[in-house]
């Protein structure tokens, strides 16, 4: 998520807004130097709740999900596949573990998890993490933000947009959510139903764990890696 400063805003008013804290903010934009010393008119890139799994209503294109936990799709047909790896499988090994937990282990996946970000937000940081692991992007696309990581695959000519019937277990799905936005990797099908897998905020604390679930929000876009 992004933010325009406004006349009179602090860094400080912005992230308690944003339910973040001033450090997260200037580690998301280390354009910052100064956290006394920001710009009307620039824009800031938010760490904050809205990259989140938030439960919708169901009717239309937008619903709830409904959380397999640790169970994988009945079906998913070749992986997604990059120099070292399927992210899709690197994903399935972590199945059932804590976000938060995951950023703080040595070496995988969670060497490539920022550990700064909240334990609630960590959707991009794990799948940029995932990707990373396969060799598929490198750190400096790494991205926290949906919309970033999304903008980052776009300009990677590794990767294409391709639709939810031409997708492939490990290809990058991000959907629009109530809240703002979320992204997930897709895992195949189920009952007829396509399967995502990505760190869910399913926890009764709100805080996030890796999870297969169906989601019914409306999907803005799929990459397919074809490096």
């Amino acid at each position: 998520m992004s933010y325009r400063i406004k006349s009179g805003d602090t860094l400080s008013a912005i992230a308690r807004s944003h339910n973040t804290t001033v450090s997260a903010l200037m580690k998301a934009n280390p354009q910052i130097k100064d956290a006394n010393l920001i710009y009307a008119g620039k824009s800031l890139n938010i760490p904050g709740s809205r990259d989140s799994f938030e439960p919708g209503p169901s009717k239309g294109n937008s619903g709830s999900p409904s959380t397999s936990g640790t169970q994988g799709p009945t079906s998913a047909g070749p992986a997604s596949q990059g120099p070292n790896g399927s992210p899709f499988d690197i994903a399935k090994s972590h199945l059932g573990k804590n976000a938060g937990s995951l950023k703080l282990e040595k070496g995988g996946v969670g060497s490539d998890m920022e550990d700064w970000v909240p334990n609630n937000v960590n959707c991009a940081n794990f799948v940029s993490a995932c990707l990373e692991q396969a060799g598929q992007i490198k750190n400096g696309q790494h991205h926290n933000a949906v919309v970033g990581l999304q903008a980052n695959l776009d300009k990677d000519p590794n990767f294409k947009r391709v639709s939810l019937a031409d997708a492939k277990p490990g290809d990058v799905v991000s959907l629009k959510t109530n809240g703002g936005h979320h992204v997930v990797m897709f895992a195949g099908m189920k009952d007829g139903k396509p399967q995502f897998i990505g760190s869910n905020n399913v926890n009764a604390d709100g805080s996030q764990k890796i999870t297969i679930s169906s989601m019914n929000y409306p999907i803005m876009s799929i990459h397919q890696y074809r490096g």
